[in-house]
């Protein structure tokens, strides 16, 4: 029946073309942005999980660049400590070489002032971002460095959705520091690794050893002598030098430098965990980026494909409206 109050082929025609525009934006809108979830209003799961994990990728990046920072400190720090070890092992070949007769021990002695000299210089210079681990110029450093140091090392959220900073930290008590030298400030606390005056009972500084008939010291030792510890004397070669001191010399020397490489590799072994950590926080922000983009990235593939059939679709359905008001001009022909 042809009724010219409905036009029942128009009509259906004319629902199908919406249908299809409504379809062609949505599918130029995920080729045009690349996200098949853009809104919550396009899958409110999808997108709350997706923005959750956006963020957190973001807190991510910014360890990534607080691990750079504290990988550089490190690196300075265990620089340091490697030419530190250098140094006192040139010390000790000088040392060994002065123990044989007719060897200049005053020619000796100059070299190793100016090893002293270059110690000070290293500890010094061995300073990123304001921060010198091994040098102290002043007891208030000392107490500052005192402390373990802790450098950020990830962030985690659990499965209550809680957040957490992780951190890896530096038992900084035990490192080695280097002080400036003055009267109540004695150099280089190889067995304690903290620098202090010699009146702090809990931390005495590698200066004297039971066996020994002098505490020997690389530089000043605490003027006036502290009650209830050794008298420490700075190692120095002179004529009135005896072979016997001397061995003592060498002896103390050498367990500073022993220590010394402990603690360049307590260094090196902070700086491969900061190394490693870096590498994974990397890691796990490509994954994340991967996971998310699982979830609400469009497949541009389809899209297109999908696109190309909906213009198809479009086309056919104005020339199927075309056709069903042509219909109605049909009937007019008839009342001629």
């Amino acid at each position: 029946m042809t009724s010219i109050h409905t036009n029942t082929g128009a009509t259906a025609a004319l629902q199908t073309l919406r249908g299809i525009n409504n379809s062609m934006q949505t599918t130029q809108s995920r080729v045009a942005t690349g996200y098949r979830v853009e809104t919550a209003a396009d899958n409110a799961a999808y997108w709350s999980i997706a923005t959750t994990m956006r963020s957190d990728n973001k807190a991510l990046s910014a360890v990534e660049d607080a691990l750079a920072l504290g990988a550089a400190k490190v690196d300075v720090a265990f620089s340091a400590m490697e030419a530190s070890v250098d140094i006192l092992d040139e010390i000790k070949a000088r040392f060994v070489t002065a123990r044989e007769p007719g060897v200049d021990r005053g020619k000796v002695q100059k070299e190793f002032n100016e090893f002293k000299n270059q110690l000070i210089s290293i500890a010094q210079s061995a300073s990123f971002s304001g921060e010198n681990w091994l040098y102290l110029a002043t007891p208030d450093d000392a107490a500052n460095n005192s402390s373990d140091k802790e450098l950020v090392g990830g962030f985690t959220r659990n499965s209550d959705g809680l957040i957490s900073v992780q951190t890896i930290k530096l038992d900084f008590r035990d490192e080695t520091q280097v002080a400036e030298p003055s009267d109540t400030w004695a150099m280089f606390d190889f067995m304690t690794g903290h620098i202090g005056d010699l009146g702090i009972a809990t931390s005495p500084n590698f200066a004297w050893d039971a066996g020994f008939s002098t505490g020997w010291v690389l530089f000043k030792s605490p003027s006036p002598a502290v009650a209830g510890y050794p008298s420490v004397t700075e190692i120095a070669l002179t004529s009135s030098t005896t072979d016997a001191e001397l061995d003592e010399m060498i002896v103390t020397i050498d367990a500073m430098l022993q220590y010394a490489i402990e603690k360049a590799s307590n260094y090196g072994t902070v700086k491969w965990r900061i190394d490693m950590q870096s590498e994974f926080a990397q890691n796990l922000s490509h994954t994340i980026d991967i996971g998310v983009g699982r979830l609400v990235d469009a497949d541009m593939n389809e899209e297109s494909t999908r696109l190309k059939a909906l213009e198809t679709q479009m086309q056919l359905g104005i020339q199927s409206l075309s056709i069903a008001n042509a219909n109605a001009q049909t009937l007019l022909s008839l009342f001629n």
